[in-house]
């Protein structure tokens, strides 16, 4: 499968429009839309789950409400299959907490409809640093 030649506006509109579900309480849940139902992996601060039903209770079980995120930076690369790879550095604050910050990685894989697309990998991170 060729490159897909769209890779760059593709991957940042992506992130956009993933950030604004995620950020707001009462679409957050709507996220695991994003992912297939047996073939997509979350990494959430370590915790691994595997396909829709069980992404969808992780993203529902997260507590915070108030989500302010800013991006730094976001990258994106073509996959050798015509998908998209993003990596998102930026800042977020959660409620009350104070802001830290955070790296995000994501995977879009073509979907057997044509121009369709799915959520095959999200690895989550806030950079926290044990340095002792």
């Amino acid at each position: 499968m060729p490159l897909n030649p769209h890779y760059e506006p593709m991957g940042q509109e992506f992130v956009k429009q993933y950030y604004v579900i995620f950020d707001n309480p009462a679409t957050r849940a709507l996220t695991a839309t994003f992912f297939s139902h047996n073939d997509s992996f979350m990494t959430f601060e370590g915790e691994q789950v595997l396909g829709y039903y069980k992404i969808f209770e992780k993203v529902k079980s997260l507590p915070f409400q108030k989500v302010n995120r800013t991006l730094t930076n976001v990258d994106c690369q073509p996959t050798g299959d015509g998908g998209i790879l993003m990596s998102v550095l930026g800042r977020l604050q959660c409620d009350d907490d104070p802001s830290l910050s955070f790296s995000q990685i994501f995977v879009l894989k073509p979907d057997t409809s044509p121009n369709a697309y799915y959520l095959s990998h999200d690895i989550f991170r806030l950079n926290i640093h044990d340095t002792e």
